[in-house]
């Protein structure tokens, strides 16, 4: 692995200038390396951070991917990585107009890192440098408590995905609550009002009329009359504001961070050391949870921009059909599955031209007429401007939830596919299921990366047990996991555990049925229609390394 020449680098600073003047956003230092096939190999299963930390199953995955690749060797165009500052991955032999190519593909990726909000807990300092840190700090302990230490890091991811995410994103996008007359102003009217005192519909109108009038009649002093009056009216409303202000300050934990505060075992002073390698393996997940939360959205945004900037480049000229053939094998949308780069590509031209034309208004949306439809074009010329909001703003299930509508499907020509058995042929068919956009949507959706919702329940800990809720949201937990996930769970805790979940206990869903047919030597299984399926409450105990189960 070496940098890339400097012939290479000037091409690249030239891709930066023109991304820049573009509209793109990031920052100007970036590192660039040239790797073999090979090299990846070693750097994938890692996530293509090179200093991550050593870990057996990456040496599991080194050895299958050897394996794949005398198979089914491939070339790999480039990878890049959320660093700071950002490196990115190439093949040695890429000629100059692919680079171009490639170049612009990558700058897209970084400007979709240094800009998304689901990316803001990773803005303020560079992962391979604390990578490289916790590297050496684990090592070290590896070399004083030998295999424990790998037994913490198998316990702790087995839950790293059950991550507080979103109450990071929380933290660092609000300010902490304080007792501001905004804050009052609403907790007086949209809590206090409605369900601590419950007045009556008129009442509250009188109440919101005196807030005006208080307004307009003292200006500046308004707010601080009107909340005089309150205090006068309902002196308890004051102690009641500020402990509901304690309570929403205080964090929720994930389960990961619990265990750190509240585990009994990992706080003994031989254990305390285990807290550290936790906290590791929690910072490294949380780091790569928005790739995965965002995947549609980032691919489909570098193949924009690519596409875009690459085509107005003078330094392609002589090579357009070779980007063609190249771009299409890239952004092709396949008839069955899903290409994230061909799918977020498309619905950023589409979001764009609708945007452009005024359509993603309430005027566009009440016409029924088709070919009106059409016709609809209001020239606001705000798509771009528009694309650029959604680039910072959104991940994946909004993207997904919000613009694929039964036009982006119609325009398209795109559907969700069956599979059925063609039992005179032996063979398995492909059919089209629907061409709704409601049908599509869920499909995309289903597909998207949802972690269990897993509550801790502190008030239903009895007998020192740990007590975890799964709120079932129609995925059951996958059972051969549950068994030993919860063994890691009571080891780091250092007491008993209960999970309450939700499974299948009857169903009329009739499951895959074997069907011989002549000429085929294994019976192939045939896909049914689905029936309703019923769910019942039950609850895991895991103590002294033992699995029980009851239902609720």
């Amino acid at each position: 692995m070496e940098l890339i020449d400097q012939h290479t680098k000037d091409i690249m600073e030239g891709c930066k200038v023109r991304a820049l003047d573009a509209g793109l956003r990031f920052e100007p230092e970036t590192l660039e390396y040239i790797v073999t096939n090979r090299d990846l190999l070693e750097l994938t299963p890692k996530l293509m951070i090179p200093t991550l930390y050593d870990y057996w199953v990456h040496d599991v995955e080194v050895l299958k991917e050897k394996g794949r690749y005398e198979l089914y060797p491939s070339n790999p165009y480039e990878t890049v990585i959320n660093t700071r500052p950002a490196i990115s991955y190439y093949n040695d032999n890429n000629p100059d107009w692919m680079n171009v190519m490639i170049f612009y593909h990558v700058l897209a990726h970084i400007d979709f890192f240094q800009n998304n909000l689901y990316f803001r807990h990773t803005w303020d300092y560079d992962f391979t440098g604390q990578a490289l840190s916790d590297k050496r700090m684990i090592a070290k302990l590896r070399s004083e408590k030998g295999r424990w230490v790998d037994y913490v890091i198998e316990f702790a991811r087995s839950i790293d995905n059950l991550l507080g995410y979103h109450a990071e994103l929380s933290r660092l996008n609000h300010p902490p609550l304080k007792k501001t007359p905004a804050r009052m102003l609403d907790y007086y009217f949209d809590v206090f009002l409605q369900s601590i005192k419950k007045v009556n519909i008129s009442e509250y109108v009188k109440e919101i009329e005196r807030y005006n009038e208080s307004i307009r009649t003292h200006k500046q002093l308004g707010e601080k009359t009107f909340f005089a009056e309150v205090f006068r009216k309902y002196p308890e409303f004051d102690a009641i504001f500020k402990k509901s202000l304690e309570e929403k300050s205080k964090h929720n934990l994930d389960l990961i961070q619990y265990l750190l505060e509240h585990s009994e075992f990992l706080n003994k002073e031989d254990n305390r050391w285990m807290k550290s390698v936790i906290e590791v393996v929690r910072k490294t997940s949380l780091f790569f949870q928005p790739q995965i939360r965002t995947k549609i959205m980032n691919e489909g945004w570098a193949s924009y921009w690519h596409e875009k900037l690459f085509l107005k480049d003078d330094r392609i000229k002589g090579h357009e059909v070779d980007f063609a053939r190249t771009h299409a094998a890239v952004t092709s949308m396949p008839r069955v599955g899903l290409n994230p780069y061909a799918l977020g590509m498309r619905l950023f031209y589409y979001i764009e031209e609708i945007a452009d034309k005024g359509k993603y208004s309430i005027k566009f949306r009440r016409i029924q007429d088709v070919a009106e439809r059409k016709r609809f074009d209001e020239k606001t010329a705000q798509g771009q401007k528009f694309v650029f909001d959604l680039r910072e703003n959104l991940c994946d299930f909004m993207f997904v939830n919000t613009f694929v509508d039964q036009d982006f499907v119609d325009h398209y020509k795109l559907f969700v596919a069956g599979k059925r058995l063609n039992q005179d042929r032996g063979v398995w068919e492909y059919y089209i299921k629907s061409r709704k956009a409601d049908d599509y949507r869920q499909m995309l959706l289903d597909i998207l990366y949802h972690p269990p919702h897993i509550e801790i329940v502190p008030e239903k800990d009895e007998n020192a047990t740990l007590h975890l809720v799964h709120h079932f949201e129609g995925k059951p937990l996958v059972k051969e996991f549950i068994a030993n996930t919860m063994m890691g769970i009571e080891y780091l805790c250092g007491r008993p555990v209960q999970l309450e979940t939700s499974e299948v206990v009857t169903t009329s869903k009739t499951r895959p049925v074997s069907v011989p047919l002549p000429g085929v030597s294994m019976p192939l299984t045939e896909e049914r229609k689905e029936r309703e399926v019923k769910w019942q409450r039950v609850l895991y105990t895991m103590k002294n390394r033992k699995l029980s189960k009851e239902q609720l």
